[in-house]
């Protein structure tokens, strides 16, 4: 039947008893899901991860400065990454810290939300805010 269609006869389901086959193009067929698999692809989208860092004792211009760039980050979509970088002995100074990362996610709470509290990781503490969905 295949041959007088002059199409492809593709087995679909081998291990079925009986086995399932199909009469197609099987060019066509393999055009049509590259087609498919590329529009997904393209209607994904890529998320990026901006970072903003901090020291323990940072100045008030200096915060003010990066949790404006830090809206501008959650408005464009990307995740935001902010960090204290504890360098030598200002370790001691973790509550501050934290102090200031909680301050950070409480100044945008209404253009993110935050999706991992502050953790201290080796000299580093860090918390991940992810931007609100547009309506």
């Amino acid at each position: 039947m295949a041959e007088q269609q002059e199409l492809d006869l593709v087995e679909i389901s081998p291990k079925a008893s009986p086995p399932v086959c199909k009469i197609m193009d099987y060019k066509k067929f393999l055009y049509e899901q590259k087609k498919r698999d590329k529009m997904l692809k393209a209607k994904s989208t890529q998320i990026t991860v901006k970072e903003i860092r901090f020291g323990p004792q940072t100045d008030e211009h200096d915060y003010e400065f990066k949790k404006k760039n830090a809206v501008k980050f959650l408005k464009e979509g990307a995740k935001l990454k902010a960090f204290v970088f504890f360098k030598g002995r200002s370790i001691i100074y973790k509550e501050q810290g934290q102090i200031l990362l909680l301050r950070l996610a409480q100044d945008l709470e209404e253009y993110g939300k935050v999706e991992a509290m502050p953790v201290l990781e080796g000299k580093r503490m860090i918390m991940f805010i992810a931007p609100k969905k547009k309506k």
